[in-house]
């Protein structure tokens, strides 16, 4: 099982707090670093000092670290134009030296929109699917050919397709829940699916609704990695778990049921479960910036029992 920490910068977060969570990701032995995409905090938190932006942080993060992968949990396609965001991806990654993946989803989060002034179309699935195949459509151009798309959202004609990522193709990443749509669109372009924070009984149908439309589309299962995504709350006792679980204002016994949360022994298990059905991959969300021994816990407690 491979870990990887996720942050939520835009609750409240600057860049040097997550130079120093990417730091210790990397020094601590995990498989990457990634971020969530959004511009406004959210709940009762004021997000001082403020948002930082994914792909600018991304790009920060690629010059300090050398071994980790870098990436979006998930970038909207709300945010950027498909052709300027293929540029800022391939430019992130020849900055890493090829440790960029690119999650992309719909957004979801109206309130951000109206914040910043983005606009925020009702109907985005469509937009989605021209954005995946623009991104992979220009990074995939050979050199000395140009790319040209027309679609009901977006054209671009005559395009030199540059620049070009340092991998020969940037790993994609598509999550969500919905039964079909979602799934179809995973089979067709991502390779990794994500089951973004499922309740616990939710699981093997998400597992199901991909694995029937990587059928439907002919494609060899194996070929795509099944992740999952859940907060972490752990430590060394029921007395250190309920700790963390105040801290980033949770419920321990929730944490136990739909996140990764428990003693060292319960996140195994959990985790361990989760591989037998054939995941892969854990994005272990972590909530609190400044609790660095966190990580520390889960890379000397749990990771070895999951190598």
């Amino acid at each position: 099982m491979e870990l990887r920490i996720f942050t939520e910068p835009q609750q409240g977060a600057t860049y040097d707090d997550l130079l120093a969570v990417a730091k210790a990701t990397e020094d601590l032995g995990f498989d990457a670093f990634f971020r969530s995409d959004h511009y406004l905090s959210m709940g009762d938190g004021d997000g001082l000092p403020g948002p930082t932006d994914a792909w600018t942080t991304l790009a920060g993060l690629a010059r300090e670290t050398s071994r980790i992968r870098l990436g979006t949990l998930v970038s909207s396609v709300t945010y950027r134009h498909p052709g300027i965001l293929a540029i800022q991806v391939a430019q992130v990654d020849q900055m890493s030296g090829g440790r960029v993946e690119l999650g992309l989803g719909t957004g979801w989060f109206e309130r951000e929109h109206a914040a910043y002034g983005i606009p925020f179309p009702a109907k985005r699935f469509g937009m989605l699917e021209e954005q995946l195949e623009i991104v992979t459509g220009l990074w995939g151009t050979p050199l000395g050919e140009t790319f040209s798309h027309a679609g009901e959202h977006y054209s671009l004609v005559d395009s030199p397709a540059l620049p070009k990522p340092v991998q020969p193709k940037i790993p994609i990443v598509i999550g969500g829940s919905g039964p079909r749509r979602t799934p179809a669109l995973a089979a067709r372009f991502a390779d990794e699916f994500n089951l973004v924070f499922p309740d616990a009984d939710a699981v093997d149908g998400r597992l199901t609704a991909i694995r029937t439309a990587l059928d439907e589309a002919g494609r060899d299962p194996s070929t795509l990695t099944l992740s999952i995504a859940h907060v972490l709350c752990t430590a060394a006792d029921e007395q250190g778990v309920n700790r963390r679980a105040a801290a980033i204002g949770r419920d321990p016994e929730q944490m136990r049921t739909d996140g990764f949360g428990g003693t060292a022994s319960e996140v195994v298990d959990r985790l361990g479960a989760l591989q037998e059905k054939g995941v892969k991959r854990a994005y272990l969300q972590v909530l609190d910036l400044h609790d660095l021994d966190h990580l520390e816990f889960v890379a000397n407690e749990i990771a070895p029992q999951l190598a």
